[in-house]
């Protein structure tokens, strides 16, 4: 780590001696001249009140008054992307001089389509989406809002190209692309979120209630972040930080008819002198959930306790905050086990001092919130600090946090409190990027990030050893624009090094002492080192005002995890026994990407294709016996080995949004999502990849109002109804019963919501409606870990089914205290 902290240093230097001019340090210092405009309705020309403008790379914004007027003061000097943004407007990006002193005039164009939008994540600062070559998906806080979900990856589970694996309704782990684990990196307002990112069945620590947007990176055209981007990145971003003078806040209630799920929101912010804040406390809890063939699921219920945010300065030296996340649930894992004359669901219970019956479930255990064995306790915490320095004509960005991820596994009912499996994760991660002073067009930026990391087994039970990780990366990246033409690319470097412990254990299978007489090896000790160059290299045409093409080619390599290489134990939410492989090489891939994008006042039309080319694909597989019979099982699961083999991956997105001009406010938006993903040189059986999400399409009928009719009561007024078809997954891993064919299925949601305002136009409270699965169909997902639970055998189905019929009433009261 100390070679890339001097590196770290050596930019800074770098940076500070190249503005040392008496010119340069009068710009650090001073202020630029205050910056006004007037926001206008590009048909109407008439003044636009309550319209966002905003500085994302100064972490500056405020809002338009009455009369369509804005201002800021002590914003440093320099050129600096702007976005202005109004519901029911396409958004207006511009760069600007805040050193000129000149009135902008603003003018807004009524929305068909979201065009303008603009993205920040994979990419060296903020950058229309359009200029950007690397595919990117941004969903806004009404679409969040707008969808009935139960935690934060389940909001993007509509999106084309993303899916989730699931093991109930509180763990979700995104699936970009078809890959999905730690390919994915999560981000959480731009810093990595590092919890126990190798299970499948460990969901993402993250409160879904101060999630205010969200960047998808689909692909490893992203160099910013390293190892584990492979499939692509998804960012979790606060809201826009509040305008000078303002302090305001909101109060947030859900509620969930299927599970009886309660969330409640509170946050307040400011920004006083230039002293910025938000603070936001989380509470959520559900019960079982339902559908029309399991009934109550046993065991299936969640409870949740979460507060972040952050404190800092924004000055015309730029800003610095000091971000904190605190992460804190608790639920049921749900094994599926099935009384075999009544079908009930069975639980574990004490029978004397040291026994264990299991009895079918009562109506009583189905009522309510209660918890029962086994079950998940996950504690996470992260504390930060978040840099931005204006150094004259370039800037560096600095940002160091600790984590601290605590995952509890209890699944003894003698002993309900203590933990089994019980991981103690520690890291240290940090970023530094430089952005140099634009030089003939060139934006390039340098930069360094990784982590330190250490976990600890703790509990009386062992699945992975205990390790410590050390990672780094120095990267540099470009963008240019050519006339019509942007381009970007970039090339980083890695390495990284697991060093796993050994363990030995005793006859009452605890640690001993290796040398202790009769000891078994339950992990060797090893050191695995990854080292590798990731690139990207692409450009954006935009042929016309309506048409955009795009084309990237990215290379990317990921590091096998603790699991893959050294795990050896019972993995209970997988319901399988995991074996590592020590030896295992570095996955290495090749994606193409291309894309069209036709945008006008009819249709919107956006095509996305990629081929991915994965060398050493690392996946698990289940070992059969030595006469090539039933599957090895150990501890009553089957067990696993994980292996390598090469891949190839191809697919895409489409998606046509009709909207008939002049009747803007009706949309009838489609998209199709697939996948393909085979293993080369392989026999049927073990073809296809596991866990490969369906090919899936989906129709959704809209209308949107700005106002309704003359009424000051209503307004953003929406409708929807959504047909949802996921198709049958006949290409999966049938080798040893691996996976098994999922049926399709089709769903229907519908959603309806409003702002209310007061006399004079000022927001009371929003209020949205939503219900999924509305005919309450019974089905699995192809990527439900609960579908290869034991079998029913009074009705003869496998597996617990997803959730049925589900409606949600959210409410969202803004708060002012000025």
């Amino acid at each position: 780590m100390t070679r890339y902290l001097i590196f770290v240093g050596l930019l800074a230097q770098s940076a500070f001696a190249q503005t040392t001019t008496p010119a340069a340090s009068v710009a650090r210092a001073t202020a630029s001249p205050p910056i006004t405009g007037r926001v206008i309705d590009a048909d109407t020309h008439e003044a636009l009140p309550g319209v966002t403008v905003l500085f994302q790379d100064l972490r500056q914004a405020t809002a338009t008054g009455y009369d369509g007027r804005f201002s800021f003061s002590n914003l440093p000097r320099g050129r600096f992307l702007v976005q202005v943004r109004s519901l029911g407007y396409t958004t207006l990006v511009r760069t600007v001089d805040t050193g000129s002193g000149q009135p902008l005039e603003l003018a807004l164009t009524p929305a068909t389509t979201e065009i303008g939008q603009v993205v920040i994540t994979g990419v060296s600062a903020a950058t229309e989406m359009r200029r950007s070559p690397i595919p990117t998906t941004i969903i806004s806080n009404k679409e969040l809002s707008q969808r009935a979900s139960t935690n934060a990856v389940d909001a993007l589970a509509h999106t084309p190209g993303v899916a989730q694996i699931t093991t109930g309704p509180a763990i979700s782990k995104p699936i970009i692309r078809g890959l999905g684990a730690n390919r994915v990196i999560t981000l959480n307002n731009g810093a990595k979120q590092e919890g126990q990112q190798w299970g499948d069945e460990h969901g993402i620590e993250i409160d879904q209630y101060s999630v205010d947007r969200v960047e998808i990176i689909k692909g490893p055209g992203s160099l910013l972040y390293g190892s584990d981007g492979m499939a692509g990145v998804i960012n979790f971003l606060p809201a826009d930080p509040v305008e000078e003078g303002k302090v305001m806040g909101s109060i947030s209630a859900n509620y969930q008819t299927n599970n009886h799920l309660q969330g409640y929101s509170l946050m307040n912010a400011g920004n006083r002198n230039g002293l910025n804040w938000l603070v936001r406390g989380t509470g959520k809890v559900a019960g079982p959930y339902r559908n029309p063939y399991d009934s109550r699921v046993f065991n299936s219920g969640f409870r949740e306790l979460d507060a972040n945010g952050y404190v800092g300065l924004n000055k015309s030296w730029g800003f610095s905050h000091l971000t904190f996340n605190s992460f804190n649930q608790e639920l049921g894992l749900t094994e599926g086990d099935r009384d075999e004359e009544t079908g009930r669901f069975l639980k574990d219970v004490g029978v004397g001092s040291d026994a264990v019956a299991a009895v079918p479930v009562s109506s009583s255990d189905l009522r309510g919130y209660g918890l029962s064995v086994p079950r998940q306790q996950v504690n996470h915490l992260r504390i930060g600090t978040d840099n931005n320095f204006i150094l004259g004509q370039s800037r560096l960005t600095l940002n160091v946090g600790w984590q601290q991820n605590l995952r509890r596994e209890f699944g003894d009912v003698l002993a309900p409190n203590e933990p089994e499996l019980y991981f103690q994760l520690h890291t240290v991660d940090y970023a530094a990027r430089y952005f140099l002073p634009e030089t003939n067009g060139w934006n390039t930026t340098l930069g360094v990030s990784g982590q330190v990391q250490q976990n600890r087994n703790k509990g009386v039970e062992f699945l992975i050893p205990a390790y410590r990780l050390f990672d780094g990366g120095v990267f540099g990246v470009t963008k240019k624009t050519i006339g019509k033409l942007d381009l970007s690319g970039g090339l980083r470097y890695d390495i990284r090094r697991i060093k796993a412990e050994a363990l030995y254990l005793g006859a009452d299978e605890q640690p001993v002492p290796a040398d202790t007489p009769g000891a078994e090896a339950k992990f060797e000790r090893f050191t695995s080192t990854f080292r590798n160059v990731s690139g990207s290299a692409g450009g954006a045409f935009n042929a016309t005002d309506d048409l955009t093409l795009k084309a990237n080619v990215s290379r990317g390599f990921r590091a096998p995890n603790i699991a893959e290489l050294g795990s050896n134990g019972q993995h209970e939410g997988t319901i399988r026994y995991e074996i590592g492989e020590p030896n295992l090489r570095a996955e290495v891939s090749t994606q193409l990407d291309a894309g069209v994008s036709y945008t006008t006042q009819h249709i919107s039309l956006n095509v996305d294709a990629f081929h991915n080319r994965i060398n050493h694909y690392i996946f698990p597989s289940r070992l059969a016996t030595a006469s090539g019979g039933d599957s090895i099982a150990a501890t009553g699961d089957p067990v696993f080995r994980y292996g390598q083999g090469d891949a190839r991956l191809v697919g895409g997105e489409v998606s046509l949004d009709i909207h008939p001009h002049p009747l803007d406010w009706l949309h009838f938006e489609n998209t199709f999502s697939m996948v393909r993903a085979t293993q080369l040189n392989q026999p049927d059986s073990t073809r296809y990849l596991p866990f490969i999400p369906a090919n899936r399409f989906q129709s959704e009928l809209r209308v949107n109002f700005r106002k309704v009719g003359q009424s000051q009561h209503l307004a953003n007024l929406y409708a929807s109804f959504l047909v949802e078809h996921t198709f049958a997954q006949d290409r999966f891993y049938s080798a040893y019963s691996t996976e098994t064919r999922t049926p399709g299925y089709t769903l229907c949601n519908a959603g309806l919501g409003a702002d209310v305002r007061n006399a004079k136009a000022q927001p009371l409270f929003s209020l949205y409606l939503a219900a999924n699965n509305l005919f309450d169909v019974g089905y699995q997902s192809h990527l439900s870990r609960l579908k290869y639970a034991d079998v029913n055998n009074v009705t003869g189905r496998r597996g617990v089914f997803n959730m049925g019929r589900n409606v949600s009433v959210k409410l969202v009261v803004p708060l002012a205290f000025n």
